[in-house]
């Protein structure tokens, strides 16, 4: 009875342990049929894809853009979200943002840096590598327009240093007697830089800072000035709309140095904005997750000039940035053909097609 019960206990261990190789086996075979993915590099993302939306309208177009392709030609679902500089930064550590299609790099603290080293981000590279800022004013207020019976208001106007004996022809309604900047919206890491600059140039004495409540604000308050022939001085930058359609000429400030910039916000010395990379980021969880739709975000690629392009449009249409961003693929399919594969491609001139 002992041998017989010892058999039967070696035989069911033996049982035991095929079944478990079997299991496994077949585990492994699901692993590479169903779920590829883990193997052969395709995506394993089963949620939205969040854009991160800043409030100017550039960075929206760009976002609608490869938020069409996304959906249309890799089968993506996607959604936004609206923040400031350092609040998205902060969401894509937190996995809230996943893509940022218009970083202004060096627009951005220097922790970004770091951050990007440490595997907080992952930069893409250039959206467009070249984009200009700075204080720019109608330049009609130092040349005049004949045409316009405007005569030059501001004739020996150069360089910041000329600022102090123009500030009331920059003159602020709501304190007569010194002259007023226009800075970018707040929360605008541009901004900051914009408002550390007017105390490090001694223009505090004669020139008052003033923070528009938006992107438009900011244009109209420009425009209007420059339907009256006005004054109007203030922080732009290109590409945008305004900066394309109207006349301008930027004020002119101490060549850039990374020494200076190093010690940009502390008020004692500034210089000239350089020139900014404006760059695609995405969250490393997503990029990890989705390498297919990161290999169409490293090829996204545009221009200064074709970005300030579609803002015009945008004005002259009164178009948002999703019907703008279908015009743009309608009018340049060549273009973003380049960047996806054929299958994707024929998805999203499948969506452009329908009624």
């Amino acid at each position: 009875m002992s041998l017989l019960r010892h058999s039967r206990l070696r035989f069911l261990a033996i049982f035991m342990v095929l079944a478990l190789v079997l299991a496994a086996c077949g585990n492994d075979e699901d692993t590479n049929g169903d779920n590829g993915a883990a193997t052969d590099g395709a995506a394993t993302w089963d949620q939205p894809i969040v854009f991160g939306d800043f409030n100017w309208d550039s960075a929206l177009f760009h976002n609608r853009v490869a938020q069409y392709i996304v959906e249309n030609g890799y089968g993506y679902e996607t959604d936004t979200l609206a923040a400031t500089t350092a609040p998205m930064l902060q969401g894509m550590k937190d996995d809230q943002v996943h893509v940022v299609t218009e970083m202004w790099i060096e627009n951005l603290p220097d922790s970004y840096h770091e951050d990007v080293e440490a595997g907080e981000y992952v930069d893409l590279g250039a959206n467009y590598s070249e984009s200009i800022q700075g204080w720019f004013v109608p330049t009609y207020v130092i040349e005049g327009d004949e045409e316009r019976g405007i005569e030059p208001m501001a004739p020996d106007l150069q360089s910041v240093e000329d600022l102090p004996q123009y500030a009331e022809v920059f003159n602020d309604p709501e304190d007569p007697g010194k002259g007023r900047i226009y800075h970018g919206v707040g929360g605008w890491e541009a901004t900051e830089i914009s408002q550390a600059k007017v105390d490090a140039y001694g223009l505090a004495d004669t020139y008052n800072g003033f923070l528009p409540g938006s992107e438009a604000a900011l244009f109209t308050s420009l425009q209007s000035a420059y339907q009256r022939g006005d004054a109007w001085i203030g922080y732009l930058w290109m590409p945008s709309w305004v900066a394309a359609q109207l006349d301008l000429t930027m004020v002119e400030e101490p060549e850039y140095t990374d020494d200076c910039w190093d010690q940009i916000m502390s008020g004692e010395e500034a210089c000239a904005f350089p020139n900014v990379r404006v760059n695609v980021v995405a969250n490393p969880r997503f990029a990890a997750a989705a390498p297919e739709v990161i290999e169409f975000l490293e090829n996204y690629e545009s221009t200064m000039d074709e970005t300030s392009e579609v803002l015009l449009y945008m004005v002259d249409t009164d178009s948002t940035a999703e019907e703008a961003a279908i015009w743009w693929l309608q009018e340049n399919e060549d273009t973003w053909t380049s960047w996806v594969p054929e299958d994707v491609a024929e998805g999203v001139r499948a969506a452009l097609d329908r009624p």
